[in-house]
């Protein structure tokens, strides 16, 4: 498996992970672990494919909803030990928004040779699931908090292009 593919799943696991979280913040059934690590951990990439019109990646690679299904199961049973290290789990949520913003920003910029949708893409692709996670579970939306959740995903991925485009 390449390393930028092994960072892909390391990214989806991450962020289903986060999803767990929540759920288990707000002591759902496995149903809800699994809902809500899926749409944390696919709902950006998924958007983004919509948005670009092109075939959803997961559906092509059912793997990503069996990492969201396994991270899932896996909180669900453990949660105490997740939740004892949580803070780990932002700085692993936040090298998943870095990643995600560049791979966002790299295949918009692919399909459509744009800077500015490549930036969007990233900008998406990094946040909506954690967007949705959090109006999925009734928490204040990162974009209300003090995190600069949004505005490093938008810096990472206008980097990229910019560097993209010098040919970096």
């Amino acid at each position: 498996m390449n390393p930028i593919a092994l960072l892909d799943y390391a990214g989806v696991a991450v962020f289903a992970a986060t999803g767990a979280l929540a759920a288990s913040r707000k002591q759902l059934d496995i149903i809800g672990f699994l809902f809500l690590a899926s749409i944390t951990g696919i709902g950006g990439g998924t958007l983004r494919d919509v948005i670009l019109n092109l075939p959803v990646f997961w559906v092509a690679n059912s793997g990503y909803v069996l990492i969201c299904a396994v991270v899932a199961v896996l909180v669900f049973f453990s949660a105490h030990r997740f939740e004892s290290r949580y803070k780990l789990l932002l700085w692993l949520d936040a090298v998943g928004l870095a990643a995600f913003s560049v791979m966002g920003a790299a295949k918009g910029l692919a399909i459509t040779g744009s800077p500015v949708v490549s930036v969007i893409t990233g900008v998406l692709t990094a946040t909506s699931g954690g967007i949705l996670r959090d109006l999925l579970a009734g928490e204040p939306s990162v974009l209300l908090r003090p995190e600069i959740y949004v505005t490093a995903a938008l810096a990472g991925a206008a980097i990229f292009t910019l560097g993209d485009l010098a040919g970096l």
